[in-house]
């Protein structure tokens, strides 16, 4: 859970890198609360075969459209992490294929070394930290 607000907490901060478990964490929890939210409608209106509770609808709405730019960006710092620009986003456009190199971009390994987006976020091999020793 610390994951996901962690995202919440930099809602349109497109810059920097973000690990792996940070990623996925927040897209498990992100989706998970849409198909509970997706859940109760399904649920409440009896399969659909009475109207459903508006209220639900606005709710499932709000809710994806408050959590879209935090997940825009969480995949945006992934991007970076990997070495990447942020407009390799717009793969995703791309029909058929496109969303899949997305899904391996997401999946692969960051870069060990500090690059343009900042320091490693697991700490391993991060130069600028072991530079930092002995100069407090």
């Amino acid at each position: 859970m610390n994951w996901y607000l962690k995202v919440l907490k930099q809602y349109a901060d497109f810059s920097g890198r973000a690990r792996r478990k940070e990623f996925w964490f927040f897209n498990l929890i992100h989706y998970s609360i849409f198909a509970f939210l997706i859940f109760l409608i399904f649920f409440v209106s009896d399969n659909f075969e009475k109207d459903p509770d508006t209220i639900l609808f606005v709710i499932t709405a709000l809710y994806f459209i408050a959590t879209l730019i935090p997940l825009l960006a969480v995949t945006v710092r992934r991007l970076h992490d990997m070495g990447q620009s942020g407009w390799w986003y717009l793969i995703n456009f791309v029909p058929y294929i496109g969303s899949f190199v997305l899904l391996i971009f997401t999946c692969m390994d960051s870069v060990s070394k500090p690059n343009k987006w900042g320091d490693n976020p697991k700490g391993k091999n991060n130069f600028n930290a072991i530079d930092q020793i002995g100069k407090e």
